[in-house]
Protein backbone atom coordinates (compact mmCIF):
# COMPACT_ATOMS: atom_id res chain seq x y z
CA UNK A 1 0.00 0.00 0.00
CA UNK A 2 1.28 3.45 -0.90
CA UNK A 3 1.49 5.82 2.08
CA UNK A 4 0.65 3.10 4.58
CA UNK A 5 1.88 5.58 7.19
CA UNK A 6 1.83 9.37 6.84
CA UNK A 7 4.49 10.41 4.28
CA UNK A 8 7.53 12.22 5.65
CA UNK A 9 10.20 14.29 3.94
CA UNK A 10 11.33 17.77 2.93
CA UNK A 11 9.56 20.24 0.64
CA UNK A 12 11.24 23.26 -0.91
CA UNK A 13 8.46 25.85 -0.57
CA UNK A 14 8.69 27.02 3.04
CA UNK A 15 12.46 27.29 2.76
CA UNK A 16 13.02 29.07 -0.57
CA UNK A 17 9.56 29.73 -2.05
CA UNK A 18 9.80 30.41 -5.79
CA UNK A 19 12.74 32.37 -7.12
CA UNK A 20 15.46 30.96 -4.86
CA UNK A 21 14.68 27.38 -5.85
CA UNK A 22 17.36 25.58 -7.84
CA UNK A 23 18.84 22.11 -8.13
CA UNK A 24 21.63 22.88 -5.64
CA UNK A 25 19.09 23.72 -2.93
CA UNK A 26 17.44 20.36 -3.55
CA UNK A 27 20.73 18.47 -3.55
CA UNK A 28 21.81 20.10 -0.30
CA UNK A 29 18.51 19.13 1.31
CA UNK A 30 18.91 15.52 0.14
CA UNK A 31 22.45 15.39 1.50
CA UNK A 32 21.36 16.94 4.80
CA UNK A 33 18.56 14.41 5.27
CA UNK A 34 21.24 11.74 5.16
CA UNK A 35 23.96 13.40 7.25
CA UNK A 36 21.60 14.59 10.00
CA UNK A 37 20.02 11.16 10.43
CA UNK A 38 16.65 12.45 9.28
CA UNK A 39 16.41 9.94 6.45
CA UNK A 40 16.89 7.13 8.95
CA UNK A 41 14.24 8.71 11.19
CA UNK A 42 11.70 8.40 8.35
CA UNK A 43 12.00 11.57 6.27
CA UNK A 44 12.27 9.94 2.86
CA UNK A 45 10.69 12.27 0.25
CA UNK A 46 12.50 15.22 -1.29
CA UNK A 47 9.78 17.32 -2.95
CA UNK A 48 10.47 20.11 -5.43
CA UNK A 49 7.58 22.55 -5.22
CA UNK A 50 6.45 25.24 -7.67
CA UNK A 51 8.83 27.23 -9.93
CA UNK A 52 10.95 24.32 -11.13
CA UNK A 53 9.45 24.77 -14.61
CA UNK A 54 10.75 26.63 -17.63
CA UNK A 55 8.36 29.42 -18.57
CA UNK A 56 6.85 27.48 -21.49
CA UNK A 57 6.33 23.91 -22.60
CA UNK A 58 8.45 22.60 -25.47
CA UNK A 59 7.27 22.20 -29.07
CA UNK A 60 5.72 18.82 -28.20
CA UNK A 61 3.84 20.18 -25.22
CA UNK A 62 6.16 18.74 -22.58
CA UNK A 63 6.99 20.57 -19.39
CA UNK A 64 10.64 21.55 -19.16
CA UNK A 65 12.88 22.33 -16.18
CA UNK A 66 14.02 25.92 -15.80
CA UNK A 67 17.23 26.03 -17.87
CA UNK A 68 19.42 28.12 -15.56
CA UNK A 69 18.17 26.85 -12.20
CA UNK A 70 17.87 23.17 -13.15
CA UNK A 71 20.52 22.78 -15.87
CA UNK A 72 21.06 19.10 -15.12
CA UNK A 73 17.41 18.25 -15.72
CA UNK A 74 14.81 16.68 -13.48
CA UNK A 75 15.65 13.05 -14.26
CA UNK A 76 19.25 13.58 -13.15
CA UNK A 77 18.09 15.36 -10.01
CA UNK A 78 15.73 12.50 -9.19
CA UNK A 79 18.65 10.12 -9.70
CA UNK A 80 20.77 12.13 -7.26
CA UNK A 81 17.99 11.84 -4.67
CA UNK A 82 17.49 8.13 -5.31
CA UNK A 83 21.21 7.42 -4.96
CA UNK A 84 20.96 8.65 -1.37
CA UNK A 85 18.22 6.20 -0.49
CA UNK A 86 15.50 8.83 -0.76
CA UNK A 87 12.43 9.35 -2.94
CA UNK A 88 11.75 12.25 -5.27
CA UNK A 89 8.67 14.46 -5.51
CA UNK A 90 7.51 17.14 -7.92
CA UNK A 91 4.76 19.75 -8.23
CA UNK A 92 2.01 20.42 -10.75
CA UNK A 93 -1.54 21.78 -10.82
CA UNK A 94 -4.83 20.77 -12.49
CA UNK A 95 -5.64 24.05 -14.25
CA UNK A 96 -3.66 26.06 -16.79
CA UNK A 97 -1.60 27.91 -14.17
CA UNK A 98 0.42 27.14 -11.08
CA UNK A 99 0.05 29.03 -7.82
CA UNK A 100 3.30 30.96 -8.32
CA UNK A 101 1.94 32.33 -11.59
CA UNK A 102 -0.91 33.92 -9.60
CA UNK A 103 0.69 34.84 -6.31
CA UNK A 104 4.39 35.30 -7.12
CA UNK A 105 4.19 36.73 -10.65
CA UNK A 106 6.05 33.73 -12.03
CA UNK A 107 6.18 34.39 -15.81
CA UNK A 108 4.88 31.08 -17.10
CA UNK A 109 2.37 30.10 -19.75
CA UNK A 110 0.16 26.99 -19.56
CA UNK A 111 2.32 25.30 -16.92
CA UNK A 112 -0.64 23.55 -15.31
CA UNK A 113 -1.60 20.06 -16.43
CA UNK A 114 -5.01 20.87 -17.94
CA UNK A 115 -5.21 19.06 -21.29
CA UNK A 116 -1.84 17.42 -20.62
CA UNK A 117 -2.72 15.15 -17.71
CA UNK A 118 -1.54 11.87 -19.22
CA UNK A 119 1.39 13.51 -20.99
CA UNK A 120 2.56 15.08 -17.73
CA UNK A 121 2.03 11.90 -15.70
CA UNK A 122 4.02 9.89 -18.25
CA UNK A 123 6.78 12.49 -18.18
CA UNK A 124 6.92 12.51 -14.39
CA UNK A 125 7.08 8.72 -14.31
CA UNK A 126 9.88 8.69 -16.89
CA UNK A 127 11.85 11.12 -14.72
CA UNK A 128 11.55 8.86 -11.67
CA UNK A 129 9.00 10.85 -9.68
CA UNK A 130 7.73 9.07 -6.55
CA UNK A 131 5.44 11.80 -5.16
CA UNK A 132 3.22 14.35 -6.89
CA UNK A 133 1.90 17.46 -5.18
CA UNK A 134 -1.10 18.56 -7.27
CA UNK A 135 -2.04 22.11 -6.28
CA UNK A 136 -5.52 23.54 -7.02
CA UNK A 137 -4.41 27.16 -7.62
CA UNK A 138 -7.80 28.71 -8.48
CA UNK A 139 -8.52 26.12 -11.15
CA UNK A 140 -12.24 26.59 -10.52
CA UNK A 141 -12.02 30.33 -11.26
CA UNK A 142 -9.42 30.35 -14.01
CA UNK A 143 -10.21 27.10 -15.80
CA UNK A 144 -13.80 26.32 -14.79
CA UNK A 145 -12.82 23.01 -13.17
CA UNK A 146 -14.51 21.10 -10.39
CA UNK A 147 -12.16 19.49 -7.89
CA UNK A 148 -13.38 15.90 -7.77
CA UNK A 149 -13.23 15.19 -11.53
CA UNK A 150 -10.04 17.24 -11.91
CA UNK A 151 -8.16 15.40 -9.18
CA UNK A 152 -9.61 12.07 -10.31
CA UNK A 153 -8.33 12.70 -13.84
CA UNK A 154 -4.75 12.98 -12.62
CA UNK A 155 -5.20 9.98 -10.32
CA UNK A 156 -6.18 7.89 -13.33
CA UNK A 157 -3.31 9.31 -15.38
CA UNK A 158 -0.82 8.38 -12.67
CA UNK A 159 -2.27 4.89 -12.44
CA UNK A 160 -1.92 4.47 -16.21
CA UNK A 161 1.85 5.03 -15.97
CA UNK A 162 2.27 1.91 -13.87
CA UNK A 163 4.66 3.73 -11.53
CA UNK A 164 3.79 3.91 -7.80
CA UNK A 165 3.51 7.64 -7.11
CA UNK A 166 2.14 9.02 -3.84
CA UNK A 167 -0.54 11.52 -4.81
CA UNK A 168 -0.93 14.63 -2.67
CA UNK A 169 -4.02 16.78 -3.22
CA UNK A 170 -3.41 20.40 -2.28
CA UNK A 171 -6.85 21.96 -2.17
CA UNK A 172 -6.75 23.81 1.21
CA UNK A 173 -9.96 22.28 2.54
CA UNK A 174 -12.25 24.60 0.62
CA UNK A 175 -14.20 21.74 -0.97
CA UNK A 176 -13.99 19.45 2.09
CA UNK A 177 -11.61 16.92 0.53
CA UNK A 178 -11.72 14.71 3.63
CA UNK A 179 -15.16 13.64 2.36
CA UNK A 180 -14.05 12.60 -1.15
CA UNK A 181 -10.26 12.34 -0.99
CA UNK A 182 -10.07 8.67 0.04
CA UNK A 183 -9.87 6.61 -3.11
CA UNK A 184 -8.53 9.56 -5.11
CA UNK A 185 -5.43 10.78 -3.25
CA UNK A 186 -3.10 9.50 -0.58
CA UNK A 187 -3.25 12.80 1.33
CA UNK A 188 -5.12 16.09 1.02
CA UNK A 189 -4.73 19.53 2.48
CA UNK A 190 -7.36 20.38 5.05
CA UNK A 191 -6.46 24.04 5.68
CA UNK A 192 -5.13 27.20 4.08
CA UNK A 193 -1.38 27.75 4.15
CA UNK A 194 0.35 27.45 7.51
CA UNK A 195 2.73 30.27 8.46
CA UNK A 196 5.64 30.36 10.89
CA UNK A 197 3.81 32.30 13.57
CA UNK A 198 1.92 31.11 16.62
CA UNK A 199 -1.50 32.45 15.64
CA UNK A 200 -1.33 30.49 12.39
CA UNK A 201 -0.24 27.26 14.09
CA UNK A 202 -2.88 27.61 16.81
CA UNK A 203 -5.55 28.42 14.24
CA UNK A 204 -4.78 25.33 12.19
CA UNK A 205 -4.84 23.21 15.34
CA UNK A 206 -8.30 24.56 16.14
CA UNK A 207 -9.47 23.68 12.62
CA UNK A 208 -8.15 20.14 12.95
CA UNK A 209 -9.75 19.63 16.34
CA UNK A 210 -13.08 20.50 14.77
CA UNK A 211 -12.41 18.07 11.92
CA UNK A 212 -11.46 15.08 14.08
CA UNK A 213 -14.70 15.38 16.01
CA UNK A 214 -16.47 14.21 12.84
CA UNK A 215 -16.32 10.91 10.96
CA UNK A 216 -13.75 11.92 8.35
CA UNK A 217 -10.50 10.80 9.94
CA UNK A 218 -7.27 9.57 8.44
CA UNK A 219 -6.40 5.94 7.78
CA UNK A 220 -3.54 4.06 6.13
CA UNK A 221 -3.14 5.23 2.55
CA UNK A 222 -5.42 8.25 3.05
CA UNK A 223 -4.31 11.12 5.28
CA UNK A 224 -5.64 14.50 6.35
CA UNK A 225 -2.85 17.03 5.77
CA UNK A 226 -2.81 20.24 7.86
CA UNK A 227 0.12 21.55 5.75
CA UNK A 228 3.88 21.33 5.85
CA UNK A 229 5.87 21.84 9.02
CA UNK A 230 7.12 25.26 10.02
CA UNK A 231 9.39 23.93 12.77
CA UNK A 232 12.60 25.97 12.70
CA UNK A 233 11.08 28.88 10.79
CA UNK A 234 10.05 32.38 11.77
CA UNK A 235 9.78 33.38 15.42
CA UNK A 236 8.20 30.21 16.78
CA UNK A 237 9.55 29.52 20.25
CA UNK A 238 10.98 26.17 21.26
CA UNK A 239 7.75 25.32 23.08
CA UNK A 240 5.66 26.36 20.08
CA UNK A 241 7.78 24.19 17.79
CA UNK A 242 7.31 21.29 20.18
CA UNK A 243 3.54 21.84 20.25
CA UNK A 244 3.44 22.06 16.45
CA UNK A 245 5.26 18.75 16.07
CA UNK A 246 3.39 17.00 18.89
CA UNK A 247 -0.07 17.86 17.56
CA UNK A 248 0.86 16.90 13.99
CA UNK A 249 1.99 13.51 15.32
CA UNK A 250 -1.23 13.04 17.29
CA UNK A 251 -3.18 13.88 14.12
CA UNK A 252 -1.28 11.26 12.09
CA UNK A 253 -0.37 14.09 9.74
CA UNK A 254 2.23 13.95 6.95
CA UNK A 255 5.50 15.42 8.21
CA UNK A 256 7.29 17.54 5.62
CA UNK A 257 10.12 19.74 6.82
CA UNK A 258 10.24 23.15 5.17
CA UNK A 259 13.43 24.75 6.37
CA UNK A 260 17.17 24.90 5.71
CA UNK A 261 18.35 21.69 7.35
CA UNK A 262 21.93 22.95 7.62
CA UNK A 263 20.81 26.03 9.56
CA UNK A 264 18.48 24.41 12.10
CA UNK A 265 19.02 25.30 15.73
CA UNK A 266 20.02 22.34 17.92
CA UNK A 267 16.65 22.40 19.68
CA UNK A 268 14.65 22.53 16.43
CA UNK A 269 16.74 19.62 15.16
CA UNK A 270 15.96 17.69 18.33
CA UNK A 271 12.25 18.33 17.81
CA UNK A 272 12.29 17.02 14.25
CA UNK A 273 14.42 14.02 15.25
CA UNK A 274 12.38 12.94 18.27
CA UNK A 275 11.86 9.33 17.22
CA UNK A 276 9.40 8.66 20.05
CA UNK A 277 7.07 11.37 18.77
CA UNK A 278 7.65 10.29 15.17
CA UNK A 279 6.65 6.74 16.19
CA UNK A 280 3.29 8.08 17.36
CA UNK A 281 2.77 9.78 13.98
CA UNK A 282 3.91 6.68 12.10
CA UNK A 283 2.05 4.10 14.14
CA UNK A 284 0.75 1.40 11.75
CA UNK A 285 -2.82 1.62 13.06
CA UNK A 286 -3.03 5.06 11.44
CA UNK A 287 -5.48 6.41 14.01
CA UNK A 288 -6.02 10.12 14.44
CA UNK A 289 -6.32 11.45 17.96
CA UNK A 290 -9.65 12.05 19.61
CA UNK A 291 -10.50 14.89 22.00
CA UNK A 292 -10.68 13.48 25.53
CA UNK A 293 -11.24 16.78 27.32
CA UNK A 294 -11.32 20.50 26.56
CA UNK A 295 -11.50 23.50 28.85
CA UNK A 296 -10.51 27.18 28.80
CA UNK A 297 -7.99 26.95 25.98
CA UNK A 298 -6.57 23.57 27.01
CA UNK A 299 -7.13 20.28 25.21
CA UNK A 300 -6.39 16.66 26.04
CA UNK A 301 -5.89 14.41 23.02
CA UNK A 302 -5.71 10.62 23.07
CA UNK A 303 -4.57 8.29 20.32
CA UNK A 304 -4.74 4.50 20.17
CA UNK A 305 -1.47 2.83 19.17
CA UNK A 306 -0.46 -0.63 18.02
CA UNK A 307 -0.24 -3.22 20.79
CA UNK A 308 -2.65 -1.54 23.18
CA UNK A 309 -0.57 1.53 24.07
CA UNK A 310 -2.02 5.02 23.84
CA UNK A 311 -0.48 8.43 23.25
CA UNK A 312 -1.81 11.35 25.27
CA UNK A 313 -1.09 15.02 24.61
CA UNK A 314 -1.84 17.85 27.02
CA UNK A 315 -2.05 21.05 24.95
CA UNK A 316 -2.12 24.56 26.40
CA UNK A 317 -3.01 27.23 23.83
CA UNK A 318 -3.07 30.03 26.40
CA UNK A 319 -0.39 32.55 27.38
CA UNK A 320 -0.12 31.31 30.99
CA UNK A 321 0.99 28.00 32.54
CA UNK A 322 -1.90 25.68 33.38
CA UNK A 323 -2.18 22.36 35.18
CA UNK A 324 -3.95 19.96 32.82
CA UNK A 325 -5.32 16.62 33.98
CA UNK A 326 -6.45 13.71 31.83
CA UNK A 327 -8.60 10.79 32.91
CA UNK A 328 -7.66 7.51 31.27
CA UNK A 329 -10.72 5.25 31.16
CA UNK A 330 -9.79 1.58 31.31
CA UNK A 331 -6.24 2.20 32.53
CA UNK A 332 -6.21 1.04 36.18
CA UNK A 333 -2.43 0.82 36.26
CA UNK A 334 -0.02 2.05 33.64
CA UNK A 335 3.55 2.97 32.81
CA UNK A 336 3.93 6.54 31.61
CA UNK A 337 6.78 7.68 29.36
CA UNK A 338 7.27 11.39 28.74
CA UNK A 339 8.05 11.60 25.02
CA UNK A 340 9.96 14.87 25.37
CA UNK A 341 12.11 14.13 28.41
CA UNK A 342 12.20 10.34 28.26
CA UNK A 343 11.23 10.07 31.93
CA UNK A 344 9.30 6.95 32.96
CA UNK A 345 6.87 6.71 35.85
CA UNK A 346 4.15 4.36 37.01
CA UNK A 347 0.69 5.52 37.78
CA UNK A 348 -3.03 5.00 37.97
CA UNK A 349 -6.05 7.16 37.35
CA UNK A 350 -5.42 10.64 35.98
CA UNK A 351 -2.39 12.04 34.23
CA UNK A 352 -1.63 15.55 35.40
CA UNK A 353 1.08 18.02 34.42
CA UNK A 354 1.86 21.71 34.60
CA UNK A 355 1.96 22.80 30.96
CA UNK A 356 3.64 26.03 29.93
CA UNK A 357 2.22 28.70 27.62
CA UNK A 358 1.75 27.48 24.04
CA UNK A 359 3.29 24.19 25.14
CA UNK A 360 2.31 20.53 24.85
CA UNK A 361 3.29 17.64 27.11
CA UNK A 362 3.11 14.29 25.39
CA UNK A 363 3.14 10.79 26.88
CA UNK A 364 3.04 7.16 25.81
CA UNK A 365 0.83 5.13 28.12
CA UNK A 366 1.35 1.38 28.46
CA UNK A 367 -1.22 -0.60 30.50
CA UNK A 368 0.07 -2.90 33.21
Amino acid sequence: MLAATPPMGWNSWNQVHCYELDENVVKRAADALVTTGMRDAGYEYVVVDDCWQAHTRDADGNLQPHPSRFPGGIAALAGYVHERGLKFGLYSSPGTDTCAMHYDEYPGTLLGSLGHEQQDADLFASWGVDFLKYDWCLADINAGLEPVPAFTHMRDSIAATGRPIVYSISEYGRYEPWKWGPGIGNMWRTTDDLFAEWNSVAGVIDQQLALIRGPHTSRPGAWNDPDMLQVGNGNLTDDENRTHFSIWAMLAAPLFIGTDLDALSPIARQVLLNTDVIAVDQDPLGRQATVLAERDGTVVLGKELTGGDHAVALYNSTAAPVTISAALPGFDQYELRDLWTGARTGGSGEISALVGPHCTEMFRVTPR
